[in-house]
């Protein structure tokens, strides 16, 4: 973060000590080099008191550091996406692979453990749902991009947002369709293959 540097800085551009600087900021000497070090960050109120002192925006005084802030908590969706996305896929390559064997085992005991891997895969889609919708993410372009730790231009944001209504209704489509083939193919082969 720059905010430190930036209030050291601007403390010595108004011949400030820190002594001076603790006495305007009522707070102790200590704590002045502590925010100018990097140990610890000031608060909101004495962010708009610095602001106040040092005549400038806030904008002015913290925007490296909302950017920064900013990348890393991208950074942290990015990799949460990633591990919902992997988890869901998981528990749907399980649920899938073990379905047919389950049954035959255990007959229907197998829709517990088959309950709680739909579960499972649920509760990791709804998580995935919810950071696509805090970052306003619908189509596959928006959401490879973002996972690319990037973002869209706004002409580009704008295509995609035309295009997001067509791709979710294609997307339902698809999955309505390799849903029903799945669930044939599954009955096809309990019926004449294990005579079910």
């Amino acid at each position: 973060m720059e905010l430190g540097k930036r209030i050291k800085d601007l403390r010595s551009l108004h011949n400030w000590n820190q002594d001076e600087l603790a006495e305007k900021m009522f707070v102790s000497r200590q704590t002045i080099s502590n925010w100018e070090n990097e140990k610890s960050y000031p608060d909101i109120q004495s962010i708009l008191l610095l602001s106040n002192l040092f005549e400038i925006s806030l904008d002015q005084l913290v925007k490296g550091d909302v950017e920064q802030m900013q990348e890393i908590i991208n950074d942290q969706d990015v990799k949460q996406m990633k591990f919902y996305g992997k988890m869901m896929l998981a528990c749907l390559g399980i649920l899938i692979v073990s379905f047919g064997p389950l049954y035959l085992l255990i007959g229907m005991w197998s829709l517990i453990p088959e309950g709680i891997l739909a579960i499972l895969e649920l509760y990791f889609s709804i998580k995935l749902n919810i950071i696509e919708k805090e970052n306003d993410l619908v189509t596959y372009k928006e959401i490879v991009t973002f996972m690319n730790g990037n973002s869209l231009d706004e002409k580009c944001k704008q295509q995609e947002i035309g295009k997001r209504p067509y791709q979710v209704t294609t997307v339902m489509i698809f999955a309505g369709l390799i849903s029903g083939i799945l669930s044939f193919t599954i009955v096809y082969i309990s019926k004449n293959v294990f005579g079910l």
